[in-house]
């Protein structure tokens, strides 16, 4: 997808991914509704869903001999979900020039497409031996190439 940045008048490349999940008996409270702490593992099946499509899953970079831990998530709720619904989950890739994974993302009930809660994480890199990475991993700075991001 591109999109037009309307401070600098120019396209911006922007990768996303979409994938539904049905909404499971063990993640809704005794109101039948979706308990909150959930919502990060709707975001994590958005990751896992963007990961495979762009080849930027966890296997991937540990393949790369590195880890992608987070950082920093945040949700804001803006309807309730109930057992036996299904929500799809867009996950946009928010390019950044420093060394991190910044995720956006957007959960739509399937049944109306009603937005029911979004967010953002951030991930940074670490080799396997725990060390942070603060410049881009090679392997990342070729998939930004490859995915037209830089």
């Amino acid at each position: 997808m591109e999109i037009v940045s309307p401070k600098e008048k120019t396209i911006i490349h922007t990768l996303s991914s979409r994938t539904e999940v049905l909404v499971r008996f063990s993640e809704v409270d005794a109101l039948g509704i979706v308990w909150h702490g959930h919502y990060l593992k709707f975001f994590e099946d958005g990751r896992e869903a963007f990961g495979k499509q762009y080849k930027l899953g966890y296997l991937d970079m540990y393949r790369e001999k590195f880890a992608s831990p987070l950082v920093n998530i945040n949700v804001d709720y803006k309807k309730t979900v109930q057992y036996g619904d299904s929500v799809i989950i867009e996950t946009t890739f928010i390019n950044s020039p420093a060394a991190k994974i910044i995720f956006n993302y957007k959960i739509y009930r399937s049944s109306d497409n009603e937005l029911v809660a979004k967010g953002e994480s951030t991930q940074v890199f670490m080799n396997l031996q725990h060390e942070l990475y603060i410049t881009l991993p090679p392997f990342f700075e070729l998939w930004k190439k490859e995915n037209n991001l830089i």
